[in-house]
């Protein structure tokens, strides 16, 4: 009778220590909240540098949740005061529903800017190469003079995206 009381203790106590580190992983993994980076933001592969109407001037732009786009662009200005300087306009707002993109910027200088179109897949083969995604559409360039009189010049536009850097995978 002892013989067989000591082997039942025993094989409990064996599984108890073979299911603790099981039952252990089970709890750790209940316990995880599904991560979000499993599943990226709709979008979000659209960030990006993307060149503007000069050489040298960008637009830098990141999608955000809910599609709330944030972003800049750095141009030269071409005002009396500022010739040649390179300015910072940051967006004021900036949405992307689906592949439409609209954003405008702080005014800076009595200029801002409003751009209304797509982004779209471009020549580039892979997101390494230039203008793997393009925005396309309507750039209007706002400006108020002296009196407060704001006229606007809108044209047709496409950015493309800058070659994509050489980053560590995501997890």
């Amino acid at each position: 009778m002892t013989i067989l009381r000591h082997t039942l203790i025993a094989a409990v106590i064996v599984a108890a220590v073979a299911f603790a580190p099981a039952t252990q992983d089970s709890k750790t993994a209940a316990s995880k909240p599904p991560s979000a980076a499993v599943e990226p933001l709709p979008g979000r592969e659209y960030s990006g540098m993307y060149s503007f109407l000069k050489e040298g001037e960008f637009v830098q732009v990141t999608v955000e949740e809910e599609g709330r786009v944030t972003g800049f662009l750095s141009r030269y200005g071409d005002g009396r005061s500022d010739k040649g300087t390179f300015l910072d306009q940051y967006f004021r707002s900036g949405k992307l529903d689906g592949n439409k993109l609209t954003f405008s910027t702080e005014t800076v200088h009595a200029v801002w800017f409003e751009f209304k179109g797509t982004v779209e897949r471009g020549e580039g083969k892979t997101p390494a190469d230039e203008a793997y995604y393009v925005l396309k559409g309507t750039l209007t360039d706002n400006r108020a003079d002296e009196a407060k009189r704001v006229s606007a010049h809108s044209q047709e536009v496409v950015f493309k995206r800058f070659p994509a850097e050489a980053s560590p995978a995501k997890n």
